[in-house]
């Protein structure tokens, strides 16, 4: 019998490999995929692309998926009549519309462990989060890029965060965890605003992450994009927050201020953004997270031009590494692996989503 053929998607640091190369070779054969293609469900994609994107999968029994990069909606899965099996990670896959997948009787089975040393402090996007605003706030990009140059001090002169408003966009559980590193090594005043939220919530996140109640404040979303001097979105994406943070709530922001996203890109409408930090209408930004990923060489981010001739807008950019660190995406990679043999042999699926 021939093997079955296994498809390795967007594992652009080559984690998966070490992994998926123990596999008996008289019973799989595995192919890497490091390039991302447009995704199916963008309203950007045209439809050549999409056929492309289908002819890539449509030999392949099993996926491997890495959380988002490859978002599979369920005109796309219609379009895999081999698919058997998709190996995906995280809790929560957004990219998946789950329904597709058991219409067509294909299991989706998760890998959540994310390794390391089993010890408590602030989770990954959270580190990533906290680097990215300190970069942008002593302009760590910009002075960098200076110096190997032959440059000295230019640019904007470093923002000081001490006593400052932070404005969280979302006070779940990366947005409370985020104040309250801020509040406890800044003595940062904290704002937070969603549809939902109200003070007693906000109370309620505090006390949970082991503060008074009322160091976080509700507010409404108008004062928190008027008064924050950071505001960052902490929100989860769905249909309800597609598009939730529009130009009309960053023109409210001072112009001497951050902003950054290490959420989900389609959060934020993303040529508002752009628009604004062309402008230099807002002075700093530190974004992780795109419309579209891996950026599209002609996205209007892949420049240096921000704020016009006078510099007057910085932009730090990276390209979503809020949850990559090695140690997750090796476990994620090897449990995938351990499933992709539980699935070969007839054995019940853990974490199954689908």
């Amino acid at each position: 019998m021939a093997p079955i053929k296994v498809a390795v998607l967007d594992d652009y640091k080559g984690h998966a490999k070490p992994y998926f190369s123990k596999l008996d070779p008289s019973q799989f054969e595995v192919v890497y995929f490091p390039d991302t293609l447009l995704p199916y469900n963008h309203a950007s994609t045209a439809e050549a692309e999409k056929d492309k994107l289908v002819a890539r999968l449509e030999p392949f029994p099993v996926i491997s998926t890495m959380r988002e990069r490859t978002p599979f909606p369920a005109a796309l899965v219609d379009r895999l009549p081999n698919l058997k099996l998709l190996l995906t990670t995280g809790g929560r896959n957004l990219g998946l519309e789950l329904e597709g997948f058991t219409k067509n009787g294909v299991p989706v089975v998760t890998s959540i462990d994310r390794g390391g040393p089993p010890v408590d402090g602030p989770d990954s996007t959270t580190q990533h989060f906290l680097t990215m605003l300190m970069a942008a706030a002593r302009n760590v990009a910009m002075d960098d890029l200076s110096v190997k140059t032959g440059g000295w001090q230019t640019g904007l002169p470093p923002f000081g965060l001490v006593g400052k408003t932070y404005g969280s966009v979302g006070l779940g559980r990366l947005g409370a965890s985020t104040a309250k590193l801020l509040h406890q090594a800044f003595n940062m005043k904290i704002t937070a605003w969603s549809p939902n939220l109200t003070q007693e919530k906000a109370d309620e996140q505090a006390v949970k992450h082991g503060l008074p109640a009322g160091t976080f404040t509700a507010v409404s979303r108008e004062q928190l994009f008027r008064e924050a001097d950071v505001v960052a979105i902490h929100t989860m994406l769905s249909e309800r927050s597609r598009g939730l943070v529009t130009g009309k709530d960053l023109a409210l922001m001072k112009q001497d201020s951050i902003f950054i996203n290490t959420s989900r890109g389609p959060i934020v409408v993303e040529a508002d953004l752009i628009d604004v930090l062309k402008r230099g209408a807002i002075s700093r930004a530190a974004i992780d997270v795109f419309d579209v990923e891996p950026l599209p060489a002609d996205s209007p981010w892949r420049t240096t031009a921000w704020g016009g001739s006078d510099g007057s807008a910085q932009v730090l950019l990276t390209p979503h590494m809020g949850y990559g660190e090695r140690f997750t995406m090796e476990k994620w990679y090897e449990t995938q692996v351990e499933n992709l043999l539980k699935w070969s042999r007839g054995e019940e699926l853990p974490n199954r989503l689908a």
